[in-house]
């Protein structure tokens, strides 16, 4: 049936044929069917790369951090833009690992026994400003 389908015979000859109903054949052959397509496109799209300027302290920690394969490829293809006495480090990736980047970095901001650094804390505030624009509902 899948054959002679794919051969070009229509649903209602094949239905016919095989005295069945149109919906039956509809059903065996569904994933050869254009609209099949269609229902497939109600899967969530694969996110594209978004290009942030990360401050070259958030760089400087995470570089020395133990990073996922994607997260390390990210820093390791970012271009470096002087700026200033410092630098910013231009990273292309999906949403997700800048988001999992901003979430490694948490640690500039301080903690229970680690002083915070104010020139570090500003830098990590102004990554996650970019990430966060960047995703409808935040971090």
């Amino acid at each position: 049936m899948r054959t002679a389908y794919l051969e070009g015979r229509s649903i209602a000859a094949l239905a016919r044929d095989h005295s069945v109903s149109r919906g039956a054949i509809r059903t065996a052959v569904a994933d050869l069917l254009p609209d099949h397509a269609a229902a497939a496109e109600d899967s969530p799209a694969p996110e594209l790369p978004v290009t942030l300027d990360m401050p070259g302290k958030v760089a400087d920690f995470l570089l020395a951090a133990e990073l996922e394969l994607a997260e390390r490829a990210a820093l390791d293809q970012g271009v470096t833009a002087r700026r200033g006495q410092g630098y910013t480090l231009r990273v292309s990736a999906v949403p997700a690992v800048h988001l999992r980047l901003l979430t490694r970095c948490q640690p500039l901001d301080g903690g229970p026994g680690t002083p915070a650094i104010p020139a570090q804390r500003k830098a990590r505030r102004e990554y996650e400003n970019r990430v966060i624009a960047l995703t409808p509902t935040g971090p």
